[in-house]
């Protein structure tokens, strides 16, 4: 018994683990809330899976064969002495009760008999007379024998929460999996080539599964996670999405969502529709179907493909769907890397105030000395517009996430876009911002890039420098530093120029080297709009510092570039957003078993709380003319309230002797 509540307070705990710790999240949310080092201690007990981990059935199946055995073997015992009056106990024996009293009377013991009796009977008890042959009675009483019935109660009650608890849990499946030989699909495939080995059966009698379904769309199947993968789920009907509705708060954050499905019952052709929302669910045929979040339904995307290498500038237009994958071809040789389109938000709120997206410590230098300002002055929410993600992999098998922003935001006071990359989703977003040019594009700064892999451009507009720094005579030494500058800038960024530097030495490079590569790259910027037929920019009055800051942007980006893994930059172009919405589709008749345990379990608790049996043994024998009356009075619980109805019963019981003859208690 110890053994099985030590069970029991465990079971408790693991209990509220799972309750308090967000069950089934993906891995990388609890190494950001606990660390690797706990993560992986707490993986060993599959925490993050409470209720299907093998040693929490384990121990739900020990208590119910435990808990079973004992009420086989107790309850009838139980229940014979719960009606047994115990007549036959010895009068003797009574003197060895802690709680009794012995009185002696001048009436007969039939004449005390019968004012024993009605008290008895006034108080609620029940009782039996023995009449033995040496003219003394033993009677016997009892109430509150139920309470017995509170023990049985309470371990019923853990027997049928504990058996439902393992109904709707994994372990059903896991018995079909061991018997029927079920096997996890691990590779994408349609559910049409799920082989039957991969499918449940439609009379499976729990499960918990997910449903994905986008907007016009109709299933029948719902998706369970096993092991390493999935097995299907078929439910006795087909849910078609009519319509997916969602509201948001002014932050951003969904306010409400709900679903209109219409279900169809080809077995009986019965049809209706229904809203499903949050706490709202669809209950037909035994399946409850939940809103439970949303996603994207494979949204149609138009997007462009600036590519980052080479003399190529022209973006290549693609399309593609959220969830499935494309090749993008980046330059006319036909090199390409797979782009997966993970997901289209098309409502994005940011915080603008947050400042300059991830900078380095040397990139706060630059903007210092570049003079542009790294706090942004808005202090409000914005909607920046949609944004798309996706993930580029290279022939080599290398990964990288990317998230780039359809429109430019204001940041600083200058309009940029904001091209975000990590390697894995532990990781947060670092950003390069890329400056916007007149016609809300990053079109002018993809010419300006390409033209800084033409050397001959770029030794063009080091001489332009030296020119305006009053150095007339070609090859100059302030020429040839410029364009050695530059050159090492864009192909490596402000590490290639400081690496060769002493760490001592390097402030003051940067400080020298800055302004050279701005000007000079003002002037690269002006021979590429003169080569696109486009006047040469004015630097002076109010136009040209906005004109100026666009450089200063372009040349840290420049800088970031470097970082920046991917041959080509995806932007998004237009879109068609298709909703869906993800339904949880469970079967659960546990959750009714586990009711009526709890049922029981209030009722045990109740009865053995507020039912209180009490016995009373009264002995009453012959002597001389009178009689001598012994009674004990016990109970399973001897508290506060049974000694003071102890109390009452001895003063009632003196009582009875009308001489108040000797009494001994």
């Amino acid at each position: 018994m110890r053994f099985a509540i030590s069970l029991l307070v465990f079971i408790c705990v693991a209990s509220l683990i799972g309750t308090v710790l967000a069950q089934n999240q993906p891995l990388n949310v609890y190494i950001d809330q606990f660390g690797p080092f706990w993560t992986a201690l707490f993986d060993k007990f599959t925490i993050w899976n409470v209720y299907n981990s093998w040693w929490f059935l384990v121990i739900m199946g020990f208590l119910v064969v435990s808990t079973t055995l004992c009420v086989i073997r107790h309850t009838p015992k139980m229940l014979r002495d719960s009606r047994t009056f115990r007549e036959y106990v010895r009068g003797t024996s009574l003197r060895a009760f802690p709680h009794r009293v012995e009185i002696t009377s001048s009436h007969t013991p039939q004449d005390n008999l019968a004012p024993i009796q009605q008290w008895l009977k006034a108080h609620g008890y029940a009782y039996r007379v023995r009449d033995d042959e040496d003219g003394s009675y033993m009677v016997a009483a009892k109430k509150g024998g139920a309470n017995r019935l509170g023990y049985i109660f309470g371990h019923v009650a853990i027997v049928v929460i504990c058996i439902g608890g393992l109904l709707d849990s994994e372990l059903p499946i896991r018995i079909q999996a061991w018997l029927g030989d079920k096997t996890p699909i691990t590779e994408n495939m349609f559910i049409s080539e799920v082989p039957p080995a991969g499918r449940l059966s439609l009379s499976n009698p729990s499960y918990r599964a997910n449903m994905l379904l986008p907007e016009g769309a109709k299933t029948s199947h719902a998706i369970v996670s096993y092991g390493e993968g999935v097995l299907i789920q078929p439910v006795p009907f087909i849910v078609e999405l009519k319509r997916f509705i969602i509201d948001y708060y002014s932050t951003g954050m969904p306010s409400n969502f709900k679903s209109e499905v219409e279900v169809i019952d080809e077995e009986n052709g019965k049809r209706f529709t229904q809203v499903i929302e949050v706490n709202e669910p669809l209950r037909y045929r035994g399946v409850t179907i939940y809103q439970s979040g949303f996603d994207d339904g494979g949204s149609k995307l138009v997007l462009s493909a600036y590519p980052l290498q080479g003399a190529e500038y022209e973006p290549v237009r693609l399309k593609g769907v959220v969830g499935e994958s494309a090749p993008v071809i980046y330059n006319q040789q036909g090199d390409s890397v797979e782009a997966t389109f993970t997901e289209l938000r098309v409502f994005n709120v940011e915080d603008l105030t947050d400042g300059d997206p991830q900078p380095k410590a040397l990139m706060d230098h630059v903007a210092s000395v570049a003079g542009s300002g790294v706090k942004p002055k808005d202090d409000h929410l914005t909607n920046v517009g949609p944004s798309i993600h996706y993930r580029l992999t290279t022939k080599d098998g290398q990964a990288m996430e990317y998230v780039n922003y359809m429109a430019p935001m204001t940041l600083d006071g200058f309009p940029v876009f904001l091209l975000g990359m990590r390697r894995n989703q532990a990781d947060f977003f670092r950003y390069v911002r890329i400056p916007a040019d007149a016609k809300s594009s990053m079109t002018e700064f993809m010419q300006l890039r390409a033209a800084a892999t033409d050397t001959a451009k770029l030794q063009l507009a080091a001489k332009r420098f030296a020119m305006r720094s009053g150095q007339m005579e070609a090859g100059s030494l302030i020429e040839l530093a410029a364009f050695k500058t530059i050159d090492t800038f864009v192909r490596k960024g402000f590490n290639g120029i400081i690496e060769p530097v002493p760490e001592a030495e390097r402030e003051r490079i940067l400080g020298l080297t800055v302004p050279m590569l701005q000007m000079t790259l003002l002037e690269l910027r002006n021979l590429v709009r003169e080569e696109h037929g486009l006047a040469p920019i004015d630097y002076s009055g109010e136009k040209g510092a906005h004109e100026e800051q666009w450089v200063q942007l372009a040349l840290l980006a420049f800088a970031n570039l470097p970082e920046y893994p991917a041959p080509v930059v995806l932007t998004l172009d237009s879109f068609d957003q298709v909703q869906a919405s993800v339904f949880q589709v469970s079967r659960s008749p546990g959750m009714y078993i586990v009711y009526t345990g709890s049922l029981f379990l209030v009722i045990g608790v109740f009865v053995m709380i507020y039912v209180r049996d009490r016995r009373i043994w009264v002995w009453v024998r012959p002597q001389d003319t009178g009689s001598i009356l012994t009674a004990a009075m016990t109970s399973q619980r001897r508290n506060l309230d049974f000694q003071q109805e102890f109390q009452r019963f001895q003063t009632a019981f003196e009582r009875l002797s009308a001489d108040r003859g000797n009494q001994h208690v």
